[in-house]
């Protein structure tokens, strides 16, 4: 029996060998606390500010780095700490959708391929407009540096959720401020960050010890913050060879899965996202019966609620539509012929099916 297949980087990404490795000490012998001013205190400081300017070399100059336990706390953070009013996107993640339902703000459609409508950001003022660089459901690239312009003409801010894109394409110029996650760049979980450009107050989320600028207390893990710094780097070393292998295995599994629907743009895209359907097709007997293979019905975050993906729904999508699809995700360490099992075996249960 072959090993499973893994085809949801969407959800979380294998733990590159370089970030374990980066991890070891920290996790066995040099336990100390860096925060502590005593000789070991100073060394995992240390390790941490080298993390951070790691991290920081994929992200846009002056600003700042403020590590948290994941994209969902910086975004909250983001939002709750700047005290403005704000808007989304209808095909943001929950983290932001649920914030700004909390704080009474604005939700903003988009058109069928999930991209921002005309006009930008009109009615906000200033305010904090969130926009995701990358979708994580059907993979639409937003033109950030045009969402960012609007905001800013009528002095607003703009949160860029950039979880899918960091790391794995450059980011463009004009957020006010970023989420990112290590865990989806082949790094740890449970670390993630903000980054916050210069002359950008937040009030903090989490009071205590006064850790993290101020922002965000609590003691700092130095072996997640040096698995995220290792992720960062070799991301930034094999950018252009990871695209270019994603890529491949796009051209690859378009072939392959020619029958199917593409939900999303077609165009303005990343490439290692393929969110696809067959109308009619049980999803969840799908999946029952494809079990050598890792995929995804949406977002991980969601995939409990049994409701049909609101990034589907926002795209056009009836909710039958929208139980009909799938999200493959690949990257890195995934290879050609992982791509071509997986389709045989998921295209001869859709046509089991549907037949």
């Amino acid at each position: 029996m072959s090993d499973p297949i893994y085809l949801d980087y969407q959800a979380t990404t294998p733990l590159a060998p370089e970030a374990y490795a980066a991890m070891e000490p920290w996790l066995k012998d040099k336990f100390w606390n860096p925060h502590s001013a005593h000789v070991g205190g100073r060394q995992a400081a240390a390790a941490v500010e080298v993390a951070r300017e790691q991290v920081a070399v994929l992200l846009p100059a002056g600003g700042r780095v403020i590590f948290t336990s994941g994209a969902t706390e910086a975004i909250n953070l983001a939002i709750k700490g700047c005290g403005l009013p704000v808007s989304a996107l209808a095909t943001e993640h929950a983290a932001v959708l649920d914030c700004v339902e909390v704080l009474g703000g604005t939700v903003f459609p988009v058109d069928s391929d999930g991209l921002i409508l005309e006009p930008v950001h009109s009615s906000e003022g200033q305010g904090l407009q969130c926009a995701m660089l990358i979708n994580n459901e059907i993979g639409t690239i937003q033109p950030i540096t045009d969402i960012a312009q609007a905001a800013h003409a009528t002095g607003g801010l703009i949160l860029c959720d950039a979880v899918q894109a960091y790391g794995r394409m450059p980011i463009p110029d004009g957020p006010d401020m970023i989420a990112i996650s290590a865990h989806k760049i082949h790094g740890p979980k449970g670390i993630g960050a903000l980054w916050v450009r210069d002359g950008i107050k937040l009030a903090p989320l989490i009071h205590g010890g006064g850790q993290e600028q101020g922002l965000r207390s609590g003691t700092l893990s130095p072996a997640l913050c040096a698995g995220f710094g290792a992720a960062a780097q070799l991301a930034a070393e094999r950018m252009e060879a990871d695209a270019a292998h994603v890529e491949r295995l796009w051209n690859r599994a378009n072939d392959l899965f020619a029958d199917w629907t593409i939900n999303g743009s077609t165009t303005r895209r990343y490439k290692g996202n393929l969110n696809i359907r067959r109308d009619g097709l049980d999803v969840a007997r799908l999946m029952s019966e494809c079990r050598d293979v890792m995929f995804s019905a949406g977002s991980a975050c969601a995939s409990g609620s049994g409701r049909p993906s609101h990034v589907l729904r926002a795209i056009g999508l009836s909710d039958a539509q929208a139980k009909s699809s799938i999200r493959l995700g690949w990257g890195r360490y995934t290879m050609i012929d992982e791509i071509e099992r997986a389709a045989a075996l998921i295209n001869a249960a859709a046509e089991r099916q549907l037949a």
